[in-house]
């Protein structure tokens, strides 16, 4: 059995699969294989967990590849501290939201006032989580597990996929903070070098070289 746990990112993806670690009986690792093309992308073995927020756009070829052969885990956070989360990512190398508010929205977050960017970080939110939400809808094997509740929610998620080893370890890695944003904004002159950088490649594709 594949286990995919979806989400929108800040929210505990790194968090679960540092619990996974205790599980003997699976592989487990966050966006191992996001970087992969074509079919590598979905190159899974068998008894593994992924973690993996940028799944949420390939819902359709995941169940073209595993269907209800696989586990589906919709992992939720609080979206007031989502959004707050995403706010703290904007400009930084790789941001989802900086993706989601410049290649799919077409609104580059470098042109627009604060609030206008937090309203970016709900709509990805609500986005990503309805979408996945409709997605395991009709799945066999699936849960939802709420951040908030995880001490409560990953034994369930534990029996469910009949893991062995140490629960008590998993349970207290959850304890731990992982991947957590800074609460330091980028300084500015890194911040002014990296929308230099957009807006040249934005005249270049433009204009040409």
């Amino acid at each position: 059995m594949r286990v995919f746990i979806l989400s929108t990112g800040r929210c505990g993806s790194t968090s679960i699969v540092e619990a996974c670690k205790y599980i003997t009986n699976f592989s487990s690792g966050h966006e191992t294989l996001a970087k992969e093309l074509g079919q590598g992308r979905f190159d899974y073995a068998d008894q593994h967990i992924e973690s993996d927020n940028r799944l949420s756009w390939h819902l359709g070829q995941l169940h073209a590849h595993f269907g209800d052969e696989a586990f589906y885990v919709h992992l939720i956070r609080d979206r007031e501290a989502v959004a707050q989360s995403f706010m703290k990512r904007y400009f930084q190398p790789s941001s989802v939201i900086d993706a989601f508010s410049e290649g799919i929205r077409m609104t580059p977050p470098q042109n627009l006032s604060p609030a206008d960017r937090l309203q970016l970080c709900y709509d990805y939110i609500d986005t990503v989580n309805a979408n996945i939400a409709h997605f395991i809808s009709n799945k066999r094997n699936q849960q939802t597990i709420h951040l908030e509740t995880i001490r409560t929610d990953f034994p369930i998620f534990w029996s469910s996929i009949q893991a062995e080893g140490s629960l008590e370890k998993a349970l207290e890695a959850f304890q731990q903070s992982h991947n957590a944003s800074s609460k330091r904004k980028l300084e500015f002159p890194r911040r002014l070098k990296l929308m230099v950088k957009r807006e040249w490649q934005h005249l270049k594709a433009v204009f040409g070289k």
